[in-house]
């Protein structure tokens, strides 16, 4: 598994969800998670998200789910291997095609929600996902957390960049479930105290768009970050 080298690190928020600032992120934030319409978004607004990171220089990675708006992809779902894989492979293959029009590309594929989860105990959700993205484009980088997901994409051959959340509290090496106490880390300096202790050990921190004030504390880790002598790149393009 790639570590992070020197003081250099990705800054990555979930955007196109319909929920969240995409234009005030987009100004902060290296990469970019792009709802790729399973649990949010649409072609209009992949298409918005894909043309400002293009112009910003915002690498664009493929958020992919379980077929669930309802739900916004939080709910784990009994998807057998070959569905999800097409499922995966729709997915990826619609924000590809969107972003090459706009001037970018694809560079990564990241889980979101129940789907991310899953994955890190799920080997056969976890090769669903690694397929499905070849299918559509072959050999996606995979951004995660440690699990069966990672393991079987280095396994594969394939690039993988790990995570941390400094807007999420953790229990042991996972995040605390959204439904239990103090799950969501809002104060701002303690956002910040997390991402400067993360840096250190992952490639990419992730802030989550939907959460209050979203970009008010991806400005501040920035900053903070920058202080303490990081550059902040897409780790697209430094792998």
């Amino acid at each position: 598994m790639t570590q992070a080298v020197d003081l250099v690190v990705d800054l990555n928020a979930d955007l196109g969800e319909e929920i969240t600032d995409d234009a005030g992120l987009l100004a902060v934030v290296t990469s970019a998670n792009v709802a790729c319409g399973y649990h949010a978004g649409s072609p209009a607004i992949m298409r918005a998200v894909c043309a400002e990171a293009a112009a910003r220089g915002v690498a664009v990675g493929a958020q992919v789910s379980y077929a669930d708006r309802a739900n916004f992809g939080r709910v784990a779902l009994d998807v057998d291997y070959a569905t999800l894989r097409e499922q995966v492979a729709d997915q990826v293959g619609t924000l590809a095609e969107i972003a090459a029009a706009e001037g970018t590309a694809v560079t990564y594929v990241k889980p979101h929600g129940a789907l991310y989860h899953r994955t890190r105990d799920d080997l056969e959700q976890a090769r669903a996902v690694l397929d499905g993205s070849v299918v559509a484009s072959a050999g996606l980088p995979v951004l995660g957390m440690p699990g069966e997901l990672l393991r079987a994409a280095a396994e594969a051959g394939r690039e993988t960049w790990l995570e941390g959340f400094p807007d999420r509290a953790y229990d042991g090496d996972r995040l605390r479930p959204r439904d239990r106490p103090g799950a969501l880390v809002e104060a701002e300096d303690d956002i910040v105290a997390n991402a400067l202790a993360l840096a250190p050990r992952v490639l990419s921190l992730c802030l989550h768009g939907d959460s209050p004030g979203a970009v008010a504390h991806a400005v501040a880790v920035r900053r903070a970050l920058e202080a303490a002598g990081w550059a902040l790149r897409p780790v697209a393009a430094t792998h």
